[in-house]
Protein backbone atom coordinates (compact mmCIF):
# COMPACT_ATOMS: atom_id res chain seq x y z
CA UNK A 1 0.00 0.00 0.00
CA UNK A 2 1.32 3.46 -0.88
CA UNK A 3 1.32 6.42 1.48
CA UNK A 4 -1.44 8.98 0.97
CA UNK A 5 -0.54 12.08 -1.00
CA UNK A 6 -0.33 15.37 0.86
CA UNK A 7 -3.66 16.65 -0.55
CA UNK A 8 -5.29 13.37 0.55
CA UNK A 9 -3.87 13.79 4.06
CA UNK A 10 -5.05 17.43 4.09
CA UNK A 11 -8.52 16.31 3.01
CA UNK A 12 -8.68 13.65 5.74
CA UNK A 13 -7.71 16.13 8.47
CA UNK A 14 -10.16 18.77 7.24
CA UNK A 15 -13.04 16.32 6.84
CA UNK A 16 -12.47 15.03 10.36
CA UNK A 17 -12.32 18.54 11.85
CA UNK A 18 -15.08 20.30 9.90
CA UNK A 19 -17.33 17.78 8.08
CA UNK A 20 -17.38 20.18 5.11
CA UNK A 21 -20.22 20.23 2.63
CA UNK A 22 -17.69 21.36 0.02
CA UNK A 23 -13.90 21.11 -0.06
CA UNK A 24 -11.43 21.92 -2.83
CA UNK A 25 -7.66 21.67 -2.57
CA UNK A 26 -5.50 22.99 -5.40
CA UNK A 27 -1.75 22.38 -5.51
CA UNK A 28 0.08 25.48 -6.80
CA UNK A 29 3.54 24.15 -6.01
CA UNK A 30 4.69 23.99 -9.64
CA UNK A 31 4.16 27.75 -9.96
CA UNK A 32 6.59 28.33 -7.10
CA UNK A 33 9.46 26.10 -8.21
CA UNK A 34 12.75 27.78 -7.37
CA UNK A 35 11.14 29.96 -4.69
CA UNK A 36 13.31 30.11 -1.55
CA UNK A 37 10.70 28.35 0.58
CA UNK A 38 9.67 25.79 -2.05
CA UNK A 39 11.94 23.14 -0.57
CA UNK A 40 10.06 23.40 2.77
CA UNK A 41 6.80 22.15 1.26
CA UNK A 42 4.05 22.82 -1.21
CA UNK A 43 1.87 25.80 -1.97
CA UNK A 44 -1.87 25.14 -1.78
CA UNK A 45 -5.18 26.92 -2.31
CA UNK A 46 -7.94 25.66 -0.06
CA UNK A 47 -11.66 26.36 -0.45
CA UNK A 48 -13.86 24.94 2.30
CA UNK A 49 -17.56 25.37 3.12
CA UNK A 50 -18.67 24.03 6.50
CA UNK A 51 -21.43 24.58 9.08
CA UNK A 52 -18.60 24.75 11.62
CA UNK A 53 -17.73 28.25 10.33
CA UNK A 54 -21.24 29.68 10.82
CA UNK A 55 -20.51 31.33 14.19
CA UNK A 56 -16.85 32.14 13.54
CA UNK A 57 -15.26 35.36 12.31
CA UNK A 58 -12.93 35.02 9.30
CA UNK A 59 -9.77 35.11 11.42
CA UNK A 60 -11.12 32.42 13.76
CA UNK A 61 -11.98 30.26 10.74
CA UNK A 62 -8.44 30.54 9.41
CA UNK A 63 -6.99 29.74 12.82
CA UNK A 64 -9.21 26.65 13.04
CA UNK A 65 -8.03 25.44 9.62
CA UNK A 66 -4.38 26.01 10.53
CA UNK A 67 -4.93 24.11 13.79
CA UNK A 68 -6.50 21.18 11.92
CA UNK A 69 -3.58 21.11 9.48
CA UNK A 70 -0.90 21.68 12.15
CA UNK A 71 0.76 18.27 11.61
CA UNK A 72 1.43 19.22 7.97
CA UNK A 73 2.44 22.88 8.38
CA UNK A 74 6.17 23.15 7.70
CA UNK A 75 6.11 19.40 7.10
CA UNK A 76 4.64 19.33 3.61
CA UNK A 77 2.75 22.63 3.47
CA UNK A 78 4.80 25.80 3.03
CA UNK A 79 2.06 28.22 1.91
CA UNK A 80 -1.71 28.07 2.19
CA UNK A 81 -4.33 30.38 0.67
CA UNK A 82 -7.72 30.03 2.37
CA UNK A 83 -11.33 30.66 1.46
CA UNK A 84 -13.54 29.61 4.40
CA UNK A 85 -17.32 29.81 4.09
CA UNK A 86 -20.40 28.86 6.07
CA UNK A 87 -23.01 26.99 3.98
CA UNK A 88 -25.19 30.05 3.32
CA UNK A 89 -22.32 32.36 2.31
CA UNK A 90 -21.29 33.07 -1.25
CA UNK A 91 -18.09 34.91 -0.27
CA UNK A 92 -16.46 36.47 2.75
Amino acid sequence: MTAASLPERMRALLERAFAPCELRIHDDSAQHAGHAGATEGGHYQLWIRSPHFKALAPLARHRAVYAALAPLMGNGIHALSLQTLAPEETSV
